[in-house]
């Protein structure tokens, strides 16, 4: 029983402590502070960064797919270099992302293994097939824009390092949008199959563009505390509404229509779209979207074949090792 009583004694005195610590941690983050790795932070904390950085890095990855299908088919010399040079940039994010991911103990092994298990996951949007070469136009300025919409306040994230990965992120996939809105302008001032083209791609990834931004508020499982934490700096429906109203007058100037006719202004000038179908979007996070399983696939096969790489790194990296201890002793 005097043991028992020690024991509850001790565990008390660490909640109090872990109390007070999570009480300077909140601080910190009310004063703008960033923290980093070293930092005491709470459990949560590290478990929903790691989750968000993460399926962050994943979709980095998984987005190259979609986008490296059509790098052989582009219509020109220019357009195949620019497209290359594009996936290339969208490894080197995924990249950074799983560095910083790992400051919070967790590897990028492990963090790709539950990838390939299925058991992490990546953004809806890269389970959506690219039909035609109007689809990189959409997916570069669309989906790229609604990226930049969202990762442009993560530079003020709370945790450092994935502000700071996010700041060289930003300007490339601002670059990206760019690219993709020029695609589409071209398609749009073209032969009137052309236009046709764009204007189907728009029609096609508009919906799925908007859900990406994840559930409404009231639904979504993760908001508060992100907020709380200033790991978001704004809500699902607060940053898929800045895009919306963006992007309506981007396809005004292309000479596209938006694939909503209910959609209207309200007085104070922000576009009100029509609701979401969200039992599509649940259905593509469930693995059951147009292109889950291909892309998983895709992964696992590139993952396999490449292991020879890893090992051989591996053990040159080991052998350096031996030598650098040779030569020190």
């Amino acid at each position: 029983m005097y043991t028992q009583a020690l024991n509850t004694s001790d565990t008390d005195d660490r909640n109090i402590e872990d109390a007070a610590r999570a009480g300077q941690f909140q601080a910190r983050v009310d004063a703008d502070e960033r923290i980093e790795p070293n930092d005491w932070m709470p459990a949560a904390y590290r478990k929903t960064l790691t989750r968000q950085i993460s399926q962050h890095a994943h979709s980095e990855i998984v987005g190259m797919l979609p986008e490296g299908n059509w790098i052989t088919r582009a219509p020109t010399l220019r357009r195949k270099a620019a497209l290359l040079a594009k996936v290339q940039d969208e490894c080197g994010h995924g990249l950074y992302l799983y560095a910083a991911a790992e400051t919070l103990g967790t590897s990028r092994e492990e963090l790709v293994d539950l990838m390939l298990a299925g058991k992490a996951k990546y953004s809806s949007i890269f389970n959506y097939p690219t039909l035609t070469w109007a689809d990189i136009g959409a997916i570069g300025w669309l989906v790229d824009g609604a990226a930049i919409m969202n990762q442009i306040p993560l530079c003020r994230c709370s945790y450092g390092p994935y502000a700071r990965a996010m700041i060289r992120v930003c300007k490339e996939e601002s670059f990206h949008q760019r690219q993709g809105f020029e695609i589409m302008l071209t398609l749009s001032r073209g032969s009137e199959e052309q236009k046709a083209m764009a204007q189907s791609a728009l029609d096609r990834w508009w919906w799925p563009v908007l859900m990406m931004f994840g559930p409404p508020d009231k639904a979504s499982q993760h908001s508060d505390t992100s907020t709380k934490w200033k790991i978001k700096r704004f809500s699902n429906d607060e940053l898929r509404q800045k895009f919306v109203d963006a992007t309506v007058s981007q396809a005004q100037f292309l000479g596209l229509t938006i694939p909503d006719p209910g959609m209207k202004q309200d007085e104070a000038g922000h576009w009100v779209y029509s609701a979401i179908d969200w039992n599509e979007f649940n259905q593509v996070l469930a693995g059951n979207g147009p292109c889950n399983r291909d892309r998983l696939a895709a992964r696992r096969k590139a993952h396999d074949e490449g292991a020879w790489v890893r090992e051989a790194a591996q053990t040159f990296a080991e052998k350096r090792k031996q030598r650098l201890a040779a030569q020190a002793a």
